[in-house]
């Protein structure tokens, strides 16, 4: 079984090819079961939480195929101890034998196929035009989102806000290494009114993309809020965009933005428009016009794990 670190993965992946990746995963499905969730009570502090994310090609349609599981540790105290809050590994094997082929970095993957799923999504849903990204969040997903978006838009301006400045600069100054014209921005309704894309990735609990600041055409790509309880977007945002997301079994019942937007009354479920299953298959156009405002809402799901760790594989040069 192969053994494949952070620094490989970075090696083997590229946005262009993992967003057409993703995108043949989509169009051709995959059985994705239920994700696990399971709390590890601790006696002090806050429990950790044992994801489990299974997934399998459709073997309905194909004799052989792949397998594989992410095991995801979201422990919420880790920061007091320098190590990051969420941590896996991605299990992949021969769907035919349960072989073990390779054993992954999770939280690399993650950030690959997280950002490629928006990407994805953008190329549906974003104007063909649009050149202005605002990201709000500087965590470590927010570069990939970056790069991932520039790879299906003629992105040329960035702009970066965070609630802490320092983290927002050392963002910028990253993505200006990398080519970007990037800069911060303190204002955030400005912000959100200059964009052309606006990709958000926090744990906030309370909305920063406000709804009456986006202009007609913007792109909204929400990513954080993980969980009913948090929230990136506000009821207007909600109300003027066309509503997309990743998996919708999964998004009405785990996404912040969409439950709590159901519930206030705002979206009706039956007005989401697709999921990603139905943009890669043409079941729906994506984007009407260029003064529509789309959003999209992921919450990450286990086919897209399946479609990257084989993608990580094969580049590798290993056989099954």
């Amino acid at each position: 079984m192969r053994s494949i670190g952070p620094e490989e993965v970075d090696r083997l992946l590229s946005f262009g090819h993992l967003v057409e990746v993703l995108r043949e995963a989509f169009r051709k499905g995959a059985v994705q079961p239920v994700r696990h969730h399971h709390t590890i009570e601790r006696a002090q502090g806050t429990s950790p939480t044992l994801l489990l994310m299974p997934a399998w090609d459709d073997f309905t349609k194909t004799e052989t195929g792949y397998a594989g599981v992410k095991i995801v540790s979201v422990a919420p105290d880790n920061g007091q101890k320098a190590l990051p809050a969420v941590m896996g590994v991605y299990l992949l094997l021969d769907g035919t034998t349960g072989t073990p082929l390779a054993l992954i970095d999770g939280q690399r993957l993650t950030l690959w196929r997280t950002a490629a799923a928006s990407a994805l999504a953008a190329s549906y849903l974003a104007r063909d035009d649009a050149s202005r990204l605002l990201v709000i969040g500087a965590g470590a997903l927010a570069p990939f989102l970056a790069r991932a978006h520039a790879s299906v838009r003629p992105i040329s301006e960035i702009r970066v806000w965070n609630r802490t400045p320092a983290k927002a600069e050392a963002l910028a100054d990253a993505l200006s290494g990398e080519g970007f014209e990037a800069r911060t921005t303190t204002d955030l309704d400005e912000a959100l009114g200059w964009a052309d894309i606006v990709s958000s990735a926090t744990i906030s609990p309370e909305p920063l993309v406000r709804g009456a600041r986006l202009k007609p055409g913007t792109h909204v790509d929400l990513v954080g809020a993980f969980t009913p309880a948090l929230r990136e977007s506000d009821d207007e945002a909600v109300r003027r965009a066309s509503v997309f997301v990743d998996v919708r079994e999964s998004a009405v019942r785990e996404a912040g933005d969409i439950v709590q937007a159901i519930e206030s009354g705002a979206l009706k479920p039956d007005a989401i428009e697709a999921d990603l299953y139905g943009l890669t298959r043409a079941e729906h156009r994506g984007r009407a016009s260029a003064e529509e405002i789309t959003l999209f809402k992921s919450v990450g799901a286990a086919i897209e794990d399946l479609a990257a760790g084989v993608a990580v594989f094969e580049a590798s040069g290993h056989q099954r």
